[in-house]
């Protein structure tokens, strides 16, 4: 008798999916060396019964729009994720989880969304998962919204997510389970790894709270399965849970950590490899080869991997039902496709102001200008704030809130919540179909730099909006004020930031946010105004897409242009400072360049020929005028280079009154500048 027929004598089919599962995962992990057990262990059961009788997913059309969407929050027991996809047809082979945790792998130790097939969001920090599933879960309800008819419900799917306790405890994760309550978002559903463990010990340590009455405070549905491996309880409160339409769901699962493990139920099942001789009392423990590695009975291949025919009927159908909404609907569809395909409206760049004629104003005032005029054009523009809209600009003037029972609307309030507002925003982006933005103060970036790192880790498209981007807020002082944040902000791969300097610039930026299709950005804008820009006299803003350029050439005493002897680089509010301090120089007698650096990312991208020829190494004199701290600025200025920056906190007062004392005036500029031409 083959070993596949003495353990079906043992076990129905459900079982020896779930062993499979299990043993798969442990047994990669031990491969590795590396990894965490507990989790694929317990959790086997109901991840076994989402997958096989409630998500409705195409493994051979893993992007398929109207799929349900499964985020793996606690992103540490990512062997779970893997061994799903394996068996359910998505190419992920075998040879691929015994690559579990390895260089260049497609099993990386916590899963991320731009390596593997199946992966919907990138996950491992705690919570970020559970926000993310939320973002998704209002890009759902949006959608639908937008685009369902009376009799063609085009998008419609629920936002699934195992989160654990660990999740729980993060505060962005209870930012995130605040707006979903508020939202009355009845399209998620979460399942709650219940095992009262983590790393250190029992939850008990720190965690004491009634999590029911949490969530329920919050607006949540709550209900509980007694024991994890209960396959037909699980089944049923997860269709209890479909009928609730009106709020989202908590289902908490009890489960063992490390089902099966010598140590089960205890932190020791947590994460690490648990031995050669650990892995073998499992599998006894669980009625299984024990010296069979990476054992998949082909019951359980057949059994899982008609998921790929499940999936192409359900493609086939949502097609055929696309087809119907196409006819009756045309113009909806295209805009549906389009979105979905990650493309902008064909000649969008139209409706981009042109500031031909403008009043000196803030950044962030230009900003919203830009947003406003190109709302229309760009449907897919989702806007939002964390409580600080008219302050931000970062309302659409003509769309409607998106409140319960009324997602259709572009507003999104985010409430005091910023760390969550990242979150979500990446979720949306995530989910397809739409380019969030929203904005903060500029030193809240701190509050959602988890959020931003992610997204940036995640290639995806996410505007953020930071407004009030240096001492000139003013009154509020050193805790608003921001000084370290640009330096922050730059130091994360992948992360454009954007600092413009006049309308023009503002305009410029929002359209190579727009074109930047793979990565974030993020948008440092001015609470004080700028100043204004003669563009017919100096360079066009479309400078700002190579990073660096040219604003205004050096000039000898009669005006004419001439090689410089000095360069004035600056960003933002300071690019000001630095074109009266030019004009000056130049009639003094020093041939003085002005080269406005709005994006050192872009400028990075550059070619050397291009660099050399907007600063060129020749002219070692270098000064560099931005608002925040010297850190980063030496890799443009040189060592024979300097700097007029802030190296401390800021001061609370007027702003005009505090950028003098902080030695931002021409007169500073000249000085400096001077004595680097000694």
């Amino acid at each position: 008798m083959t070993t596949a027929a003495k353990l079906k004598k043992t076990t129905n089919i459900d079982q020896l999916c779930i062993n499979t599962i299990r043993t798969l995962s442990l047994d990669a992990i031990q491969k590795a060396n590396s990894g965490h057990p507990g989790l694929p262990l317990g959790m086997a059961p109901t991840a076994y019964v989402l997958w096989t009788k409630f998500l409705r997913h195409d493994p051979k059309r893993p992007k398929w729009f109207n799929r349900d969407r499964f985020l793996l929050s606690a992103g540490h027991g990512s062997m779970l994720l893997y061994s799903l996809l394996h068996l359910t047809g998505y190419g992920l082979t075998l040879e691929d989880i015994k690559n579990f945790r390895q260089l260049h792998s497609k099993t990386p130790g916590h899963p991320e969304n731009i390596l593997t097939s199946g992966v919907e969001v990138t996950t491992g920090p705690l919570g970020q998962g559970f926000a993310n599933g939320v973002g998704m879960a209002i890009a759902e309800a949006h959608m639908a919204a937008r685009f369902n008819k009376p009799g063609h419900k085009i998008v419609d799917n629920y936002i699934y997510a195992i989160v654990s306790d660990g999740d729980l405890m993060e505060g962005v994760s209870y930012e995130a389970a605040s707006i979903a309550g508020h939202l009355k978002l009845g399209n998620l559903i979460y399942l709650y790894d219940d095992n009262k463990i983590t790393i250190d010990g029992s939850t008990d340590l720190a965690f004491t709270e009634n999590v029911t009455e949490r969530f329920e405070a919050a607006g949540w549905a709550v209900s509980e399965v007694a024991d994890g491996n209960d396959l037909k309880a699980i089944e049923n409160a997860i269709k209890a849970a479909q009928k609730i339409k009106d709020r989202p769901k908590l289902i908490r699962i009890k489960t063992i950590i490390g089902y099966g493990m010598p140590k089960q139920g205890t932190s020791k099942a947590h994460s690490d490899a648990p031995g050669v001789d650990a892995v073998k009392e499992t599998k006894r423990n669980l009625g299984w080869p024990e010296n069979k590695d990476f054992f998949i009975p082909k019951e359980v291949k057949q059994h899982m991997g008609a998921a790929v025919k499940n999936g192409a009927k359900l493609n086939k159908d949502w097609d055929a039902a696309f087809k119907k909404y196409e006819k009756a609907f045309p113009e909806l569809a295209l805009e549906l496709k389009g979105r979905v395909n990650g493309e902008l409206p064909a000649g969008w760049e139209k409706a981009l102001p042109s500031f031909a004629k403008t009043d000196a104003k803030a950044t962030r005032a230009y900003s919203g200008e830009v947003i406003n005029a190109i709302a229309d054009t760009v449907p897919q523009l989702l806007g939002g704030s964390a409580d600080l809209t008219p302050s931000n600009n970062t309302f659409i003037k003509d769309s409607a809130d998106i409140q319960p029972g009324n997602y259709g609307g572009r507003n999104i309030h985010y409430g005091i919540r910023e760390h969550a507002m990242g979150s979500l925003m990446n979720g949306m982006a995530l989910y397809g179909g739409i380019i969030p933005f929203a904005g903060t103060f500029q030193t809240f970036s701190d509050y959602m730099r988890p959020a931003i790192r992610l997204a940036a880790l995640s290639d995806i498209q996410v505007l953020f909006v930071f407004t009030h981007d240096s001492i000139g807020l003013g009154e509020d002082g050193p805790t608003h004020q921001s000084v370290e944040h640009l330096a922050a902000l730059r130091a994360i791969p992948n992360l454009a930031v954007i600092r413009p300097a006049d309308a023009d610039e503002v305009r410029e930026a929002w359209r190579a946010a727009l074109e930047r299709k793979n990565a974030p950005t993020a948008f440092a804008l001015s609470r004080q105004k700028v100043a204004l820009i003669d563009r017919k006299k100096f360079a066009n803003a479309k400078g700002l897409h190579k990073g660096a350029y040219i604003l205004a050439e050096a000039e000898d005493k009669k005006g004419v242009k001439t090689e410089p002897k000095l360069l004035l680089i600056a960003t933002g509010s300071e690019i000001g400072l630095a074109m009266e301090a030019r004009e000056r120089l130049n009639k003094a007698g020093t041939p003085t360049r002005v080269v406005s650096m709005p994006c050192w990312e872009f400028f990075d991208e550059q070619s050397a020929k291009y660099k050399e020829s907007v600063l060129p190494s020749a002219v070692k004199a270098r000064l560099a005028i931005e608002a925040g701290v010297s850190m980063g600025w030496h890799k443009y200025v040189g060592d024979a280079g300097d700097t007029l920056t802030v190296d401390k906190f800021g001061a609370s007062a007027p702003a005009e009154d505090v950028f003098r004392d902080y030695g931002f005036t021409v007169e500073n500029v000249i000085k400096k500048a001077k004595a680097l031409l000694k």
